[in-house]
């Protein structure tokens, strides 16, 4: 049987025959952050999760502004999937949920991560499906067409 403990790995063997590190010891590459961050202890890159808040933030606050006169007080949410009773009998997921506010309670449209990004095959699909759902919600609660809440409605299809 052959002593392999003494062989050098030929990547990590120059031309001149002195050993060169070009990975830590036991290969499983360079150590620390790929990036770094702006902000000292914080993470430098967003997760799917913060990034998907933020698209839904970005979408429902120039509706909200422009609504908010009609619409009094609504929560705006994201969860990542519905709890769906056992018997749902039904093909399809909910992309959001409405439930009007009575009394002090105000309304909560909830958006459901997970179902959109299932259903957008890429980040301007996702955007526009956000959109569509925000809007048509939007639409019920106000009771208009979804046209009259965004113009821009009909283009994200």
């Amino acid at each position: 049987m052959a002593d392999l403990a003494g062989m050098a790995d030929p990547a990590e063997q120059a031309t001149d025959g002195a050993r060169r590190r070009t990975r830590d010891r036991r290969g499983r590459g360079m150590r620390g952050p790929g990036v770094l961050p702006a902000d000292p202890g914080t993470p430098a890159l967003r997760t799917t999760r913060q990034k998907f808040d933020q698209l839904v933030l970005d979408v429902v606050t120039p509706l909200d502004e422009r609504w908010q006169r009609h619409l009094g007080l609504v929560e705006y949410a994201v969860e990542d999937a519905p709890m769906l009773p056992d018997d749902w009998g039904d093909e399809t997921v909910p992309l959001s949920s409405l439930v009007r506010g009575k009394g002090q309670s105000p309304t909560r449209l909830v958006i459901f991560r997970r179902p959109i990004e299932h259903r957008a095959t890429n980040r301007d699909e996702l955007e526009a499906m956000v959109h569509t759902v925000v809007v048509e919600q939007l639409a019920e609660l106000l009771g208009l067409p979804p046209g009259e809440v965004d113009e821009r409605y009909g283009e994200d299809d």
